[in-house]
């Protein structure tokens, strides 16, 4: 019996030594289940004429200041554009300001850099207001943007709205030689 017992305390040290510290060592990581991403987005218009264009803000908290960059590559331009739409969805409740709205030369980062405005472009930048609460961003740069290999972005720099959720930002751009804007894409950008 007394035999029986020294071996079960034994079994016991053995199996402490080895758990305890597997355990202490593996806390960490559970810590941060709730930061993982999603590699699927939602997307409202699912039609054929439908475009994701590229987007990147700083931070996606709720009341957070925050940086918005709306990408447009060279493969989003097919002409030269003489003025940019950006339509705001009603539920994306924040205090847009001139100051605050720039259209940049950018280079979009990645693993070995990071996204950076290179040099601003002049533009006139406008927004309207409707009765119906639509909100809407007009961009006429002093020249037209040319279709080029070069990426440029339009950067908000706004508090995120007290409510989260997906917010569907569309762009029209008028080309060189046409009255009328088309349609160039939209983003989603989620707020937690």
């Amino acid at each position: 019996m007394f035999k029986n017992t020294k071996k079960l305390a034994l079994n016991f040290k053995i199996l402490r030594f080895f758990l305890i510290p597997t355990i202490l060592f593996s806390t960490p990581f559970f810590n941060n289940i709730q930061d993982a991403k999603a590699g699927l987005e939602f997307q409202w218009d699912q039609n054929s004429g439908y475009r994701r264009l590229k987007w990147l803000q700083k931070d996606n908290k709720r009341k957070f200041r925050n940086t918005i960059y709306f990408f447009f590559r060279p493969s989003d331009r097919r002409t030269d554009l003489l003025k940019i739409n950006l339509k705001i969805p009603k539920t994306f409740k924040s205090t847009l300001k001139n100051e605050k709205i720039s259209f940049c030369k950018v280079r979009i980062g990645g693993f070995e850099n990071r996204t950076k405005c290179l040099e601003d472009i002049p533009a006139d930048i406008k927004i309207n207001k409707e009765e119906s609460g639509l909100r809407s961003l007009d961009i006429y740069p002093y020249s037209p943007i040319p279709a080029n290999k070069d990426s440029y972005a339009i950067v908000l720099k706004v508090f995120n709205p007290k409510k989260s959720g997906l917010f569907q930002f569309h762009s029209y751009g008028q080309p060189k030689g046409k009255s009328v804007s088309s349609y160039l894409g939209s983003w989603t950008i989620v707020i937690d």
